[in-house]
């Protein structure tokens, strides 16, 4: 019953971080996201500017040591030191030495996620040193003592309101702190004179130029450039991934980091410095006097850390990882982080898509593991991290290794003989049920309709929700007896409207497990709609695509998957058909997956002739096909799947809907939050149903009580189900022949 008490503590957190720090965190992240989107839009070489910058970023961590060794001869070169840490501890050990070396009593910090990785504030203070935070939102934390919930913005799950409170109780002010601006004012005041009395400043380094030692600091309250110049001791911290080759590769990274960051096109405060500096400190108790000499007492300490990145970089799976720039730019486009926040979507130090990464790399699996599964693989992180990482990946990676890592029993080679995948059998019970969908499926048909009647009944709801964890306030899929096979191969041979003087093109139609199985009626209108425009349709055998394993972290029952998908096209296509996929999670697979589990050449001639069957029409209606022999007219509200999104489809049904005279009503939110069996997973219901309120809210404002729900995925026909008081069709429906 383990299981089952954690899906209740993860679940009870969960609601409690939706009720104290959602609305602050949704506010926040949404805010700067629809930044990054106009901020991107007015650049029309974004993508040019996204692939130099991860040029530089694989080629940078491709020569690593030799970058290490160049920005040591440089920086001491300077007159400076550098220190390369093997961990935590070896990195607060010599920060530690430094300050007390200096007599130090007290420094000032600025922001930087590295040194809340290593826990430097709590060595320091245990040596008697007073550290001060000077950025604004790690200030109002250190107060607090909390840990941040953004890799950006480390207090984004405050609120105005909050931090006043903070503030009054914990200050002693002349008058109640109330407003933004009284807020600002007192804490630039405060941290102002911290500033002013440290012995040592302390900063990160968003970036480190190996060839001249120059550190790039890019903030938007300019305290960092201060903590760097106004002691005469300067200590960098920074992990060995910050090194680029030279300053002259740093203009895309400025940039993309102002960009994806924080919705700007620059941000406020961009220092370059190349320390030692040689401009002199300032005596602040002697304001009057004039500044004089140089600075040939100033100290400069940069201090690398390893603490697992060197492994992460020889480890092929992490290596991406450290292609980071640290913008947050995943946490600000996902839909979970958007309502949860980094204090649910992170680990001891990290938070967001890219977290996972991180805290496998460096805190190890036991803390990437607590939030793993908050990432659904709906990539559109992917498309918001400047660097181009492909962060789904890094999840599932680490969700299989969380997996094979998990206790055995005594059970376990029972379960893994038994079990109809390829994955080993400490696998979480209910990771596994979800994983082999295609085989619950195929069974529930073939004994529907009694699979759905014993399905449903409460006793069975109950334990089926107790010992697997699908929620039982969600209603389960209904099987169909007739597959959309069975109806294919049982069609009259004359029902196809292909012409008779042969057909314009050939197709082979995938089904998918949910519209061979469940939804089985937008299979048949894909057929009949692609007949209709002069298409020869065959249908392929249903095997899974290896789309539900991947997000349950089952990367060798995916892979398995994927080569019995491929092994059953590869006849189609060599008889010159292409392949039309109804479900965008499936064609996502083809298209983005399927390089990471197949030979590249078997992945790339998938991935090249796969098509969503609404593009797959869009391409036929452009190039002649004749529109009148599909259905159109009615109002509509259609919510497009996030992969489809992310794979840039969802315009090419818009267009369809358009050109058949369709009034359509579109959302724009992030996900429905149903993703796939996300939903259905007890603990992360409630988020799951929060998520979904954002597009309900949205279509209920935009008025479609009186317009058909359309939805591009299953899980998107699910939760919009659960939604409103009736289902939603698959666009393809729409347009079918009657």
């Amino acid at each position: 019953m383990s299981g089952s008490k954690d899906r209740r503590a993860k679940a009870d957190r969960i609601r409690h971080l939706l009720d104290t720090e959602g609305d602050a965190v949704f506010a926040n992240a949404t805010h700067i996201n629809q930044g990054r989107y106009e901020a991107n839009a007015r650049r029309d070489d974004i993508e040019e500017l996204r692939a130099e910058s991860r040029r530089i970023k694989e080629d940078a961590i491709e020569r690593l040591p030799e970058l290490i060794e160049t920005v040591r001869d440089s920086v001491e070169a300077n007159g400076g030191e550098v220190y390369l840490a093997d961990d935590a501890a070896d990195a607060n050990r010599y920060i530690t030495e430094v300050v007390e070396a200096r007599g130090a009593d007290s420094v000032a910090k600025s922001k930087s996620m590295t040194t809340e990785e290593i826990e430097v504030n709590d060595a320091l203070e245990a040596a008697g040193v007073d550290v001060t935070e000077t950025d604004l939102g790690e200030f109002v934390l250190q107060v607090a003592d909390e840990a941040p919930s953004h890799l950006v913005g480390p207090a984004f799950h405050k609120s105005r309101e909050e931090i006043a409170d903070l503030f009054n109780a914990h200050f002693d002010t002349d008058e109640p702190l109330r407003t933004a601006e009284d807020l600002t004012q007192f804490a630039r005041d405060h941290v102002g004179e911290r500033i002013r009395e440290a012995d040592v400043g302390m900063t990160g380094a968003n970036f480190v130029a190996a060839e001249s030692g120059s550190i790039a600091l890019v903030t938007n309250e300019g305290n960092a450039r201060k903590c760097a110049v106004t002691t005469d001791t300067h200590v960098a911290v920074a992990g060995v991934e910050k090194l680029i080759p030279s300053v002259e590769d740093l203009p895309a990274f400025a940039e993309l980091i102002a960009k994806a960051g924080g919705g700007q096109d620059v941000a406020t405060y961009l220092s370059v410095l190349t320390p030692p500096v040689d401009s002199p400190t300032i005596d602040f108790d002697a304001p009057d006097e004039p500044l004089s000499g140089g600075g040939d007492d100033r100290e400069f300490h940069l201090v690398l850390l390893d603490n697992g990145r060197m492994e992460m970089r020889d480890d092929d799976d992490l290596r991406e990882t450290l292609y980071c720039i640290r913008c947050g730019a995943c946490a600000n486009s996902c839909a979970n982080f958007q309502h949860v926040g980094g204090h649910a979507f992170g680990g001891e130090t990290y938070t967001g898509g890219i977290a996972t990464g991180w805290e496998a790399g460096v805190h190890g699996l036991d803390s990437a593991a607590e939030f793993n599964d908050l990432c659904t693989g709906c990539s559109r992180c992917v498309d918001a991290c400047p660097v181009k990482i492909d962060i789904p990946w890094i999840n599932t990676v680490v969700r299989d290794r969380v997996n094979r890592g998990a206790d055995p029993d005594r059970f376990d080679s029972l379960v893994e003989g038994l079990t109809p995948d390829d994955d080993p059998g400490g696998v979480d019970p209910q990771k596994r049920l979800f994983g082999n969908f295609g085989t619950l499926a195929r069974l529930g048909s073939a004994t529907a309709p009694v699979s759905n009647w014993v399905a449903d009944l409460g006793p069975v709801r109950a334990a089926v929700d107790r010992l697997l964890g699908v929620d039982r306030r969600r209603d389960l899929p209904s099987f169909r007896r007739e597959t959309l096979r069975d109806w294919f191969a049982g069609r009259d041979a004359d029902a196809g409207s292909a012409p008779a003087d042969g057909p314009d093109r050939s197709v082979v139609l995938y089904p998918d497990a949910y519209t061979n199985y469940v939804l089985v009626d937008r299979g048949k209108a894909a057929v009949r709609t692609l007949e209709a425009l002069g298409v020869d349709v065959e249908l392929a055998p249903c095997h899974e695509s290896g789309r539900a394993p991947l997000s349950q972290g089952m990367i060798e029952t995916a892979r398995a998957n994927a080569v019995r998908v491929a092994d059953s096209l590869d006849p189609y296509l060599d008889d010159g058909r292409d392949v039309v996929v109804v479900e965008p999670s499936d064609l996502a697979a083809f298209r983005r997956e399927y390089d990471r589990l197949l030979p590249a050449d078997r992945a790339d001639r998938i991935a090249d002739n796969s098509y969503e069957v609404m593009e797959y029409v869009f391409g036929l209606l452009e190039n002649g096909a004749d529109a009148s022999a599909l259905t159109g007219g009615g109002a509509v509200a259609y919510h497009s799947h996030c992969q489809q999104r992310t794979l840039g489809l969802d315009a090419h049904t818009e267009a369809v809907l358009t050109e058949l005279g369709f009034d359509v009503v579109t959302s724009d939110v992030e996900c429905c939050g149903m993703a796939g069996s996300f939903g259905y997973k007890s603990e992360y219901y409630e988020l799951s149903v929060d998520v979904g309120e954002t597009l309900r809210d949205q279509f209920v404002d935009a008025g479609v009580d009186d317009r058909e729900l359309v939805a591009s995925g299953a899980s998107c026909h699910e939760q919009l189900g659960a939604l409103f008081p009736r289902d939603a069709t698959h666009p393809v429906e729409l347009v079918a022949p009657k």
